[in-house]
């Protein structure tokens, strides 16, 4: 099962579980997912593939829905569902194929449709991190600096780097097999009617008015918002806005 960091909170509101983007890890969330336990039992896995979950040579939006599912049978579900990004997809399939497992959904950032944000070149540049001369993060950071065209995502990236056995911990080779899995979605019909929200960055391009109609056909009860200011690392960009989002929708 996935490793699962939980934040215990008061008991009767409905659990939230969170599921990270590419690259990331449930202690990226830890901040979001602390403030929010201080009303429900929070839960932010490591999706397959990254962190201290178990590796698989597959990495599929049904294979990942299916973790998702195996976590909130074994917590005693149903729960409301967060995901970003990646983790926002593998949430939208798990809501559409285990309705009765998701009490809302809530979709950072990304919509149910293929895209052409090939991740490739992060992974390739965290192959070349040469492992041997890093004693501490700032020193992968640099070497990182050299490799990405974003000079946020060093930082970021190295937050899955294991300094002590000098590894990853994200199955790069494996996510660079399955990159087009994840760039895309499942072909799916059917519907998950429950409320959902779909929160945004207004400065993101993964998100377009084209795709709305494609979000409503699967989610008929589909709500939109957008965070002023943020791109598509809304949560990171703009934390208390994306809090008090989440606060007002999970409350509401």
């Amino acid at each position: 099962m996935l490793n699962i960091i939980r934040h215990d909170g008061p008991a009767g509101q409905v659990p939230l579980l969170i599921a990270h983007g590419l690259f990331g890890s449930g202690r990226n969330w830890g901040v979001i997912a602390k403030r929010l336990s201080n009303n429900r039992t929070v839960l932010a896995v490591d999706m397959r593939n990254h962190g201290s979950s178990p590796w698989s040579d597959s990495h599929s939006y049904t294979d990942m829905a299916e973790d998702l599912a195996e976590v909130i049978r074994a917590s005693g579900g149903p729960m409301a569902v967060l995901g970003h990004s990646m983790g926002g997809k593998a949430a939208m399939l798990l809501a559409l194929q285990h309705p009765a497992l998701v009490d809302s959904l809530i979709v950072g950032d990304i919509a149910p449709v293929s895209y052409t944000h090939d991740q490739s070149r992060y992974i390739q540049a965290m192959q070349a991190v040469d492992l041997s001369r890093v004693e501490k993060r700032s020193d992968a950071e640099a070497q990182l600096a050299d490799l990405v065209d974003d000079p946020t995502l060093p930082a970021f990236f190295t937050q899955s780097l294991d300094i002590k056995d000098k590894r990853w911990r994200l199955n790069l080779a494996a996510l660079a097999d399955q990159m087009p899995h994840i760039l895309g979605f499942p072909s799916i019909e059917g519907q998950f009617d429950k409320p959902a929200l779909f929160l945004t960055g207004a400065q993101s391009d993964y998100v377009d008015p084209q795709h709305r109609d494609r979000i409503k056909s699967l989610f008929p009860a589909a709500r939109f918002a957008k965070i002023p200011g943020a791109g598509h690392w809304l949560h990171a960009e703009k934390p208390r806005e994306f809090e008090s989002a989440l606060r007002v929708w999970l409350e509401g």
